[in-house]
């Protein structure tokens, strides 16, 4: 097989649609590809639509994981970057949920040449406080204490953070698919991918961006502030904030048609 074959198989990469545009989704921590089903119909009559799982999440190839690699976002970016290369995809319009946000804007500043745009849900460069100059959201303690709570009660976990991440005014089905997508997830992926979300720091990068970023923020996001968009658009060379009337870190699955109204207006 070859080495194209491999990353195609080792990613569950999937191609749908057509068009002279190409879109690569990324998911986020603890999800899939699946999880962008709701925006799929829209997209895929206007653009050819490349989606994939990370090591470790969904349909991947589990034997490929490797602690080290994946325990830092560099690691991911390099599962973008060799899904691209794979695909000898250029000039491509990143879309990446959450922390994929960070993975796509580390990837396209190592490999410029594979992306035209840079599309971000939900984004946060880091989700840590440091006062009084950033607030990330979340005291260290307190994320120590949530990775804690995956050691001890991985179930518990689970149940606590999908009505965070999901909003809990939300679907009950969709809060329910994503706790049982937290639990899917072997128990030591899950915590190696979440010690690299959570303890992350991506500010220093976002000055470096070399593409134009739509930001995508919730009014109402326990993960996300409307401040981090701020700061985020603030930071960036190059940057448009749209501001979504809705709770919840999941835009793409609670609100898809908003987002791909939007997403298609900004690459025009």
């Amino acid at each position: 097989m070859s080495c194209s074959n491999e990353i195609i198989k080792r990613n569950n990469v999937t191609i749908l649609g057509s068009g002279e545009k190409t879109l690569l989704l990324a998911h986020g921590f603890g999800c899939d590809q699946n999880m962008w089903r709701f925006m799929l119909p829209a997209l895929t009559d206007h653009y050819r639509v490349i989606l994939f799982d990370y090591v470790g999440s969904g349909k991947s190839d589990l034997s490929h994981f490797d602690q080290s690699r994946y325990s830092s976002l560099e690691g991911y970016a390099q599962d973008v970057l060799e899904v691209c290369d794979a695909l000898a995809l250029q000039d491509v319009i990143f879309v990446g949920h959450s922390v994929s946000s960070m993975i796509g804007l580390i990837a396209s500043l190592q490999t410029p040449k594979f992306f035209s745009q840079l599309i971000m849900i939900c984004p946060s460069p880091c989700f840590l406080n440091f006062k009084p100059d950033y607030m990330g959201g979340f005291e260290k303690s307190d994320l120590v204490e949530l990775l804690d709570l995956m050691d001890k009660n991985y179930l518990g976990w689970a149940n606590y953070l999908a009505p965070l991440v999901m909003g809990a005014n939300n679907s009950e089905k969709l809060i329910g698919e994503l706790s049982g997508s937290f639990c899917s997830t072997d128990p030591v992926i899950a915590k190696t991918f979440a010690n690299a979300t959570f303890f992350s720091d991506c500010r220093h990068l976002l000055k470096k961006a070399k593409h134009p970023v739509l930001l995508f923020q919730s009014s109402q996001d326990s993960l996300a502030s409307v401040a981090i968009g701020n700061y985020m658009q603030q930071q960036l060379p190059d940057a448009q904030l749209q501001i979504v009337e809705a709770e919840g870190h999941c835009l793409h699955m609670t609100h898809p048609n908003i987002i791909n109204q939007m997403l298609r207006e900004y690459i025009g």
